[in-house]
């Protein structure tokens, strides 16, 4: 059973067990919501997302781009690798460092999961 974590976005096809997903267990979602491609999973339940936003330079009148890097919780249920554009939610602190969940996968592909 897909639990409504109430944000628009296609469920996941597979299920688990974990509870810190938030379709299939209890972590519940709130504030932001960022995208952003992922740079690195290598790690077994989290990613690297790395956005990238423009920065006005008040003296040039004009914008800079930026970089940051946000570390995710990746659910096992998400199938994710890197290079795939993803959404990620903010909900309570996992870590020392993560914050952040991995909620939909917009593959290079076209296909979604």
């Amino acid at each position: 059973m897909v639990r409504n974590i109430g944000v628009s976005v296609i469920s996941p096809r597979k299920t688990c067990e974990d509870e810190l997903c938030p379709f299939h267990g209890t972590l519940s979602v709130r504030g932001k919501l960022l995208t952003g491609i992922v740079s690195s999973a290598k790690a077994p339940k989290m990613v690297v997302v790395s956005r990238e936003y423009p920065r006005p330079t008040p003296k040039f009148k004009r914008f800079q781009r930026s970089r940051s890097k946000v570390h995710a919780y990746l659910p096992p249920c998400v199938d994710v690798k890197e290079g795939d554009e993803v959404r990620i939610a903010e909900c309570r602190p996992l870590s020392k460092t993560v914050s952040f969940v991995v909620i939909e996968v917009n593959n290079k592909d076209g296909d979604r999961s």
